[in-house]
C-alpha cells in the first residue's frame, strides 16, 4: 500500500513528539484523565456515606486538577495525531467528533471544580458530583469513538504486515 493514501498517513506519526510509529503517546495520556475522574466520583461516592466527608471531598477536587491537567496533555497529543487524518474522511469526521465531545468534558470538568471550590468543603458537592456523572458520561461516548478510530480505521495503528511480526 502506498505511503501516500489517507489510511497510511493516518498510521504515521506527524512528528517524533506524537510517538514512534506502532506506539502513539495519546492513547496512554488519555488514561489520566479517564482515571482521575473516575476515581473523584468514587471519592464523591465515599464522601456521600460517610461521617467525615472533608477528605474525600477534597481527594475528589485534587484528582479533578488531575485529571485537567491530564487532558491538556492528551489533547495535545491527540491534535498531533489529529492532523495525518485526511480532509474529508469518515475518519477525519469521527475524530472532530472526538476531540469536540473531549473538549467540552474538559470545560464541563473546570465547572465543575469551579463548583466545588466555591461550595462547603465539608460536604460533597450534589452540584459538582452530578456534573462529574454527566462529563464522564460524555467521555464514555468519546472514548467509544476514540476505539474506531483505532480499532476501526486504524488510526496509528501499525499495517497488516508490521502486524504479522507477532506472529510468527
Amino acid at each position: 500500500m502506498s505511503q501516500n493514501t489517507p489510511q497510511q498517513r493516518a498510521k504515521r506519526p506527524a512528528s517524533a513528539i506524537a510517538g514512534p510509529y506502532g506506539h502513539p503517546f495519546h492513547p496512554i495520556l488519555v488514561t489520566i484523565p479517564i482515571g482521575s475522574w473516575v476515581a473523584s466520583l468514587v471519592f464523591d461516592i465515599i464522601g456521600l456515606v460517610s461521617d467525615d466527608p472533608e477528605p474525600y471531598v477534597r481527594a475528589a477536587w485534587i484528582l479533578i486538577v488531575i485529571g485537567l491537567i491530564g487532558a491538556v496533555l492528551a489533547a495535545i497529543w491527540g491534535f498531533i495525531d489529529y492532523l495525518q487524518l485526511g480532509r474529508s474522511t469518515v475518519a477525519r469526521r469521527t475524530a472532530t467528533i472526538h476531540m469536540s465531545l473531549n473538549l467540552g468534558v474538559t470545560v464541563l470538568f473546570i465547572i465543575n471544580l469551579l463548583v466545588r471550590l466555591s461550595a462547603d468543603e465539608d460536604d460533597v458537592s450534589i452540584v459538582g458530583f452530578i456534573l462529574s456523572i454527566v462529563g464522564l458520561a460524555a467521555l464514555g461516548v468519546s472514548g467509544w469513538l476514540g476505539g474506531k478510530l483505532a480499532y476501526r480505521y486504524g488510526v496509528r495503528v501499525a499495517d497488516e504486515r508490521t502486524q504479522m511480526e507477532g506472529y510468527r
